[in-house]
């Protein structure tokens, strides 16, 4: 059984007005000290945005005007995570921290980071928030101050309706953005996971034919010249090299053929998942061998079918070597508006996610094309790999 625990909301709350309370509650000492403290936080935030604009503005005609601005606004995150932070302790206001803006590595990566954070809409309102509250940190600290002598039964209450306003202006303006907004965010970061994954793969290709089938035609091309010498001299030792030569085209076209494969296989280009799928279980080294089910009302877009074909070869390609399975079995089918797969195996569990793993570069693969991985591997139970696919229709074949 899961037991679910309510854990109360403190923002909701602090919006009734307070009971009757001792002088020195806690509640009114917390809302005393954010009120206090205002006026040094509204200080720093003005001057540090008025300085950050005024010297990026008067250095924007210069090639540093603009990385400048871009660093000021980081620093304004940094000025709003420590909002956040004391609004969440003195007022009891969670508000969730914003997305990073995700990290560029290399100098081809400077310029998107730098347009990123020139537009985070995160920093810029922080900025805005910086810069209108000085006058309200100074009547912030006025009010407190002269209440604790000549106000003090209702100063409780007047903290209150003072501090209900820090409430919405914590949760207007330095609250992440919406869920565009952050979806935008997770995009780009998953362009960058599918760039690397690209690149990742081309290398691995280039490696594959300079290592394989390269080499293997190489060689062969010096054994015909070589044959092609002796021809005359030696027809018994040229025969040998041409026959030697026909072993070698067998081998490099088989080599070719697993790396096109590997690229993109002709039956799941001819056929689709279900031919695709039970060629790739045919192989796998599974004693009891590997049970397919594909149930799709139709061939989805032929992304979304390479995914799916890739994910479950890696998949079965890590069953035949870790597993330890006596059997294994792949579900493929259409949920509503999502793919779904399922490889599950007897073996001996264990399957860890950790970075750096093959499911963990799967999880990310899946992630980029908004695609969701599961894992559930206890020790010594078998392993279930459930994954989530958007369905995209095939376009249709014009005549």
């Amino acid at each position: 059984m899961t037991a679910t625990i309510l854990v109360p909301d403190d923002s909701r709350s602090d919006d009734r007005l307070p009971p009757v309370r001792p002088v020195f509650a806690a509640a009114t000492v917390r809302e005393m000290t954010y009120l206090l403290t205002n006026l040094p936080m509204t200080i720093i935030g003005f001057v540090y945005v008025v300085v950050m604009i005024g010297v990026a503005g008067a250095l924007s005609v210069t090639a540093v005007g603009l990385p400048l601005l871009a660093f000021g606004l980081l620093g304004s995150r940094q000025l709003g995570k420590l909002e956040r932070a004391r609004a969440r302790v003195l007022l009891g206001v969670r508000v969730d921290e914003p997305t990073p803006i995700p990290a560029r590595g290399g100098f081809a990566g400077l310029l998107p980071w730098l347009w990123t954070s020139l537009k985070d809409p995160v920093a810029w309102r922080t900025v805005l928030y910086d810069a209108i509250r000085l006058p309200w940190g100074v009547l912030c600290f006025a009010v407190v101050t002269c209440g604790v002598f000549v106000a003090w039964p209702v100063l409780p209450y007047v903290m209150r309706g003072m501090t209900q306003l820090d409430r919405a202006m914590v949760r207007g303006l330095l609250s992440p953005s919406d869920e565009l907004e952050r979806r935008i965010a997770e995009l780009e970061s998953d362009r960058g996971v599918v760039v690397d994954t690209a690149a990742a793969d081309l290398r691995r290709i280039e490696r594959d034919l300079h290592d394989g089938a390269q080499a293997r035609l190489v060689a062969l091309a010096m054994g015909l010249g070589m044959a092609k010498e002796k021809l005359l001299e030696d027809p018994d030792a040229a025969a040998r090299m041409v026959d030697e030569a026909h072993g070698e085209v067998k081998i490099a076209l088989q080599e070719l053929r697993d790396l096109a494969r590997g690229i993109h296989p002709a039956v799941l280009t001819d056929r689709g998942l279900d031919a695709a799928l039970s060629a790739v279980a045919s192989r796998c080294t599974v004693p009891g061998g590997v049970r397919v089910s594909v149930d799709l009302p139709a061939r989805p877009a032929e992304a979304i079918e390479g995914i799916a074909y890739f994910t479950v070869s890696e998949l079965l390609q890590n069953i035949s070597k870790h597993a330890r399975a006596g059997t294994a079995s792949v579900e493929v089918w259409r949920a509503g508006p999502r793919v779904l797969i399922r490889v599950s195996d007897d073996g001996r569990g264990g399957a860890r996610t950790d970075r750096g793993s093959g499911l963990a570069g799967l999880a990310e693969r899946l992630g980029a094309v908004d695609g969701v991985f599961f894992v559930d591997s206890p020790e010594g139970g078998g392993t279930v790999v459930t994954a989530e696919l958007p369905w995209r229709d095939r376009p249709a074949v014009r005549a």
